[in-house]
């Protein structure tokens, strides 16, 4: 089952890289208090993530900020390495570039996908989600394979 509008965020943490190397994030303390959109992607590097999904939210993060936007998140289940080399390359400096490296955050949201056929292993589902206070207030969910609703431009447009 998944998380619904409304509901709070679960339990847990993700990675990112700091100063001294990977550093352990608690959810509830980083989401409290803030205006946060999270999205999260199947797998860093990989060609609809890296062409239009992390870079359109790299593109238009001033325009979030000016709706009241504290945070972007990009989750995805990979390692803090990855994901720190991610940012880098795509030059996401103001993304908090979120690993999810046992997929723990990903299986109690809910929003988990096998992607064996790909040979990908366990990863997430493509999506956006507008969080406040830690509570979900929408949710943008794709498809498997589709990539639409969670893209930067149709989120901005939501949260405008």
């Amino acid at each position: 089952m998944s998380v619904q509008i409304g509901d709070m965020l679960p339990y847990g943490s993700f990675l990112v890289m700091g100063e001294n190397g990977p550093q352990e994030v608690n959810v509830t303390e980083f989401f409290a208090d803030k205006t946060v959109i999270l999205f999260a992607v199947p797998g860093a590097f990989t060609p609809t993530c890296s062409a239009r999904h992390l870079p359109g939210y790299v593109e238009h993060y001033q325009a979030f900020k000016e709706q009241g936007v504290d945070d972007i998140v990009c989750l995805s289940v990979n390692d803090v390495f990855v994901m720190n080399a991610w940012g880098q390359a795509q030059g996401a400096g103001n993304i908090v570039m979120a690993a999810d490296n046992s997929a723990e955050l990903t299986t109690a949201l809910g929003l988990e996908l096998e992607i064996a056929t790909a040979q990908m292993g366990l990863r997430s589902r493509r999506y956006a989600m507008l969080v406040i206070n830690g509570v979900i207030q929408q949710l943008w969910l794709e498809e498997p394979g589709e990539f639409g609703v969670s893209s930067a431009e149709h989120v901005l447009e939501q949260v405008s």
